[in-house]
């Protein structure tokens, strides 16, 4: 380019960084923010608007990536807003929950935890074994419906030696699979467990794949329902869901180094794979958890200073998580299951439902 020559709109977008898909995504998320309250407060005539913009943030961002062909300049700016904003959007919930009150939750979660994820291993090792399929794409498809997703898949590729297509097979699964959970979930669980937000909260919390499709569905509950509470338990649940991908990544290396050995020929790293958001998620809650002792938080606010910044923390954690939520909707291609063929898509579905069952009989069984 000769210098002092003008940049077309297109190629300043395409240098734009992250900044197009995030300024899309920030965009749409709060036009829906704006849509919900006035739906809710000028045409239903609500005091406080009924409508979840987290439902409309993630509608619309599926309409316009199943509708309109995005330019690729957006898609750093998309990655971003679903990766970092979503991240740091769940370390800021941990504001809401004191340390006992995580621990508590976690407690009670083990045994549903560790029943769905038993459940989804064994259904997806026998399923694939009868519908004949790769044993690494079989077991890319069980770590992303029992563990965390896209991020499980992402950190069992290697161990497993699995092939691109592969990887794309398994994310493409959990990724439908996982927003009809989003979207359906919270309404199942309400039907379920209405009386009992946080049993809600803990189906959502094992039933659904991947951590932004948990917390999106723990938001929509919450606003949905007015329970707080199921959006706290899903989250929790989660979170202990995701640390499980440090026991389940090394087990699946050594057992497929049998066969075997990794193409560089070092051991797989589990510290690689541990979801370090997690530990942001706990130092918030021993910062609420310290700061909620005696009558002076830290020794220098008042008690209504403490609330007011816990309120805007709060605010500050919706706002990005509603902007994640966009960014879910638009990195969702719904076309992708005639591009996925029937059988990975049998597999996935199977699990999916298996391990849902399995939580709603564990969740009926220990409440």
């Amino acid at each position: 380019m000769q210098l002092g020559a003008r940049l077309s709109a297109t190629e300043i977008l395409q240098r734009g960084g992250i900044w197009p898909g995030l300024g899309l995504a920030v965009l749409i998320g709060l036009a829906a923010m704006y849509l919900a309250d006035v739906l809710g407060t000028q045409a239903m005539d609500f005091d406080r608007s009924p409508v979840s913009p987290i439902l409309l943030a993630i509608l619309g961002g599926l309409a316009l990536r199943n509708l309109v062909e995005l330019p690729e300049y957006c898609t750093p700016g998309i990655l971003f807003a679903l990766n970092r904003l979503l991240k740091l959007g769940i370390i800021l919930m941990g504001a809401r929950l004191s340390l006992a009150a995580v621990g508590a939750i976690g407690l009670e979660s083990v045994p549903v935890v560790i029943g769905c994820i038993a459940t989804a291993l064994a259904v997806v090792s026998l399923a694939s074994r009868r519908l004949q399929l790769a044993p690494t794409l079989a077991a890319l498809i069980a770590v992303g419906t029992s563990i965390c997703g896209c991020t499980a898949i992402m950190a069992a590729a290697p161990a497993v030696r699995a092939s691109r297509n592969e990887i794309c097979y398994a994310v493409t699964c959990v990724a439908l699979f996982g927003t009809v959970g989003m979207l359906a979930y919270p309404f199942v669980a309400h039907a379920l467990f209405g009386d009992d937000p946080a049993a809600a909260g803990m189906l959502l919390g094992v039933g659904i794949h991947d951590t932004a499709q948990v917390v999106g569905a723990g938001l929509l509950f919450a606003q949905n329902f007015g329970a707080e509470a199921g959006l706290d338990t899903a989250v929790v649940t989660k979170l202990l869901r995701n640390l499980s991908i440090v026991v389940v990544v090394p087990a699946l290396s050594i057992l497929f180094a049998r066969h075997a050995r990794q193409a560089d020929g070092q051991p797989h790293r589990a510290s690689a794979a541990f979801p370090v958001f997690i530990l942001g998620f706990l130092l918030m809650s021993l910062l609420r958890t310290v700061g909620d002792l005696g009558g002076r938080p830290f020794g220098v606010l008042d008690l209504a200073d403490w609330q007011a910044l816990l309120s805007s923390i709060q605010q500050g954690a919706g706002l990005l998580l509603t902007v994640a939520m966009v960014a879910v909707g638009l990195s969702t291609d719904l076309r992708g299951i005639r591009r996925l063929g029937w059988r990975p898509a049998a597999v996935g579905l199977l699990a999916a439902g298996a391990v849902g069952l399995t939580g709603i009989s564990l969740i009926g069984l220990l409440r």
